[in-house]
């Protein structure tokens, strides 16, 4: 993989295999994501039970993320200024979380853990749940001054209140 410390010193023998530095970045953006994904993937295969496997990915996703933006520092300008051109590149990822999130959400209500009215829906919102909260999250907006415990009593709360699940 190309590190973004060396694009800083991008000559012009890249050019040809890239059309510009643009798509350099957005080639590492990708890359990033597929790992993310396979991340994700194995979080969901883990032999846990469904609200831990669904905890441990929004974390694994939030924790990830935020990894790369700030191991990049040129990635991390390039991501807050142009989010649009970085959600072109995401298409894919987003289209592959949800279908995970959709697995998960389908393995705890076959199990009993969680009552929901419509998976494919659902999936789609702890998504762009998720999604949203990225960039304060990055920033240090969200939770920054909580420790751990509390940190995830809260986000427990929220999203197995939105579930509706069963104790177990």
């Amino acid at each position: 993989m190309i590190s973004l410390l060396l694009l800083k010193k991008v000559d012009e023998r890249f050019i040809p295999i890239f059309k510009s530095k643009d798509e350099i970045y957005l080639a590492v953006v990708e890359s990033e994501l597929d790992i993310l994904s396979d991340m994700m993937k194995r979080v969901a295969d883990k032999n846990i039970s469904p609200d831990d496997k669904l905890l441990e990915m929004i974390y694994t996703r939030l924790d990830a993320v935020k990894e790369v933006v700030y191991r990049n520092g040129t990635l991390r300008a390039y991501f807050f200024r142009d989010i649009w051109r970085v959600e072109k590149v995401r298409k894919k990822f987003d289209a592959k979380e949800i279908q995970i999130f959709k697995t998960v959400l389908l393995e705890g209500q076959a199990k009993g853990v969680f009552h929901i009215d419509d998976v494919e829906m659902t999936a789609d919102l702890i998504h762009y749940c998720v999604k949203g909260i990225e960039v304060p999250y990055i920033r240090g907006h969200i939770g920054a001054h909580l420790d751990e415990e509390t940190r995830n009593r809260y986000v427990s709360n929220i999203v197995f209140g939105a579930l509706h699940r069963t104790e177990i």
